[in-house]
């Protein structure tokens, strides 16, 4: 795709995100306000529920169709249709707000958010599709910032309005929905600007046009049981939305609790304060997000989800032990920035990991699960406020979730917890570029084969990989008892020179069970930073599986500290310095590819990863003037006449002072 065309419809992707984000809240926020200010105690908490639950129900009865719709025809067909959908509901709302008809603005709320329904698979489906895999962690970033974005500025704008023009003297609902009447015009001229924006979509194929439903197998939840199958025979992906899940069903009954609350403990029912608080929590969440994203770049980085986890269960501790508004605004903040640590990295995993053709139903799915755990907190909610259970214990309930979330999330993924604590180590050293990540099935076995220049090269491939990986290691240094304990975590699978015949079993058990094994075939480092030979020992435990072989390069490693390279090589990793690494993966390999077809596909690897750095150096003199910043004091010059040196600060001064001088010729 044309790059410009490109950029220009993903522009206007994210704004109609934002849009379709704004319209749907904003009819929310002036019902829920509505309430706010007619009811309280139990009886607000039991209505404000009952609104959450009707925009949650249309995701769980669309399930099926919204992922039949987003495979079967053009997702960007689907986003402009469910966007000109949007334009009678929203015009019929107008009229009951003109007419006073609150049952009716009520109901339609549940059609907005049958609209959205449909809406929500084709829109983070055709991200994939769209950007492609290496910018799912950045486009997941800015879909989610926008949306956050969306919501922040919809309750600060709505709730302003709703205060604006709110007639004290109304007695119910009705009255005080007459009173928003021009609210309507807003929700309507949004939809209207969205639905032109649609027009703008770069049309992407549909993934599976062959697919059809069948209303008896519809009808009968034939399709529920098989597509609930499509996402449990994925582990990455039942775990990823599982998180997802709890994260978003915690946060409505926080949505549904904390208004009542905040008039029970401070007799605040000012509904700019209720409502802006709990979007400062958006706030911390669209920084959470470029957080994440900038830790991910290019790749998919996991290790931010336990993290997010428990820092969102330590704040949700906090929250109800907090006087004052601005400390809770602080904690909405907070707990916002670690829930976008948590979200981002699930929301890409889950498009990585399904399949071409399963996308939408994967996405689905997705939306079917999270609002059927929504819907079920709703629920308990409900029961707690019958109770008379007070905020404080439901907020305490909360973290306790949250809390016991962490210790699975690092029980199921210890690896990534690792990997991110060393990611982040790295960090200030290296820049890690990832190219051909697509490359990389999703699922089943994968060996991956490459190159072996460091000491350090086990841990840049398990950053630039989103699926764990198994790595071959000699057993004398498997069996350090400093490391021993480490390299279990990674399920690290002993090699011994004389007896290999064990280990490439276990290799070919691993990618039998559709795991990710890494070797490297030269059997040692580098002493020189070129390819050596390739062992065939590998050929013998990839034989008879349906095992692929993605071939790799590590450009960049060579010449480091980690590596063999001789003093006078090294290029200094000093204060100031980051070393620029590729990781580059080719196109997969036959399971039957032969050492020197393996060798071959890793030299032209190469080519790739050095040409994608060659694509990312900096001009040559913005190159020395980063380079002079970073080692300021060291020698860049040397005039051989007379022995005089030039540190690269002086030798910039210099430069600076010739220039100026220049100048006036030069005029």
């Amino acid at each position: 795709m044309h790059a410009k065309t490109s950029e220009k419809g993903y522009y206007s992707y994210l704004i109609i995100a934002f849009l379709n984000a704004l319209t749907d809240l904003g009819h929310k926020i002036i019902i829920q306000n509505a309430l706010l200010k007619h009811y309280s105690g139990e009886e607000l908490r039991i209505y404000t529920a009952i609104v959450q639950a009707m925009i949650l129900l249309p995701f769980v009865m669309t399930f099926t169709p919204a992922g039949y719709l987003a495979d079967r025809f053009a997702k960007s067909r689907v986003i402009q249709w469910s966007a000109a959908a949007a334009l009678p509901i929203t015009a019929m709302i107008t009229v009951f707000y003109y007419q006073s008809w609150f049952e009716a603005a009520f109901a339609f709320t549940f059609l907005l958010a049958l609209q959205s329904a449909f809406y929500s698979p084709a829109k983070y489906g055709y991200i994939k599709e769209f950007l492609g895999k290496e910018k799912l962690s950045s486009a997941n970033s800015a879909i989610q910032a926008v949306t956050i974005v969306a919501i922040l500025a919809g309750t600060l704008l709505y709730s302003i309005f709703f205060e604006r023009f709110f007639d004290p003297q109304s007695t119910g609902p009705g009255q005080t929905l007459y009173s928003m009447r021009y609210a309507g015009f807003l929700l309507f001229g949004g939809t209207f600007v969205e639905t032109l924006l649609t027009l703008r979509l770069p049309y992407v194929r549909a993934a599976d046009p062959g697919v059809r439903l069948h209303p008896i197998k519809y009808i009968f939840a034939g399709y529920l049981i098989e597509n609930l199958r499509s996402i449990f025979k994925n582990k990455g992906i039942w775990q990823s939305i599982l998180g997802l899940s709890l994260f978003w069903a915690m946060n409505q009954v926080i949505l549904a609790t904390f208004g009542a609350h905040l008039k029970e403990t401070m007799n605040i029912t000012d509904t700019v304060v209720a409502n802006g608080l709990m979007a400062v929590g958006g706030l911390g969440i669209i920084f959470g997000s470029i957080t994440s994203a900038r830790v991910s770049k290019n790749y998919i980085e996991t290790g931010t989800i336990p993290i997010g986890a428990l820092g969102t269960a330590i704040l949700l501790a906090l929250l109800p032990a907090v006087p004052s508004i601005p400390l809770l605004a602080l904690i909405f903040f907070m707990y916002g920035w670690f829930g976008g640590l948590f979200l981002v990295p699930l929301n890409s995993l889950i498009q990585y990991l399904a399949g071409e053709k399963e996308t939408g139903t994967v996405l689905a799915a997705n939306n079917f699960i999270q609002n059927i755990f929504m819907l079920l907190f709703l629920g308990i909610s409900i029961v707690l406020a019958g109770l008379e259970l007070s905020g404080r214990i439901i907020f305490y309930s909360l973290a306790a979730v949250a809390l016991i979330g962490t210790f699975y999330a690092v029980s199921q993924i210890p690896q990534t917890f690792i990997r991110y604590i060393v990611a982040s180590f790295l960090s200030r050293k290296y820049i890690i570029d990832v190219v051909g990540m697509r490359n990389i099935p999703n699922e089943g076995g994968v060996l991956l084969l490459g190159n072996h220049v460091s000491w350090l090269d086990w841990a840049i491939l398990q950053i630039a990989v989103a699926r764990p990986i198994r790595f071959v290691m000699f057993r004398t240094i498997y069996e350090k008892w400093y490391l021993k304990w480490f390299l279990d975590i990674f399920k690290v699978i002993p090699i011994t020179a004389g007896g290999s015949k064990n280990a490439l079993n276990a290799v070919k058990e691993s990618l039998e069970r559709g795991e990710v094994v890494a070797l490297f075939p030269e059997g040692h480092i580098s002493h020189n930073g070129h390819l050596s030979l390739f062992r065939a020992g590998y050929e013998r435990a990839v034989a008879q599986t349906s095992a692929v072989i993605v071939p790799f390069y590590l450009r960049g490693l060579w010449g480091s500290i980690y590596s063999y390279a001789g003093k006078k090589y090294r290029i200094s990793d000093k204060r100031g310095f980051r070393r620029r690494i590729t990781v580059a993966f080719g196109n997969p390999l036959p399971a039957d590819t032969k050492a020197t077809t393996l060798k071959r596909a890793v030299f032209n690897t190469s080519i790739t990863a050095w040409g994608d750095y060659i694509e990312r150096l900096n001009p040559i003199h913005i190159a020395w003037l980063k380079r002079a910043k970073a080692i300021r004091s060291e020698m860049s010059l040397a005039d051989g006449a007379t022995d005089r040196t030039f540190s690269h600060t002086r030798l910039l001064a210099a430069v600076i002072l010739f220039g100026g001088k220049l100048k006036k010729y030069m005029a």
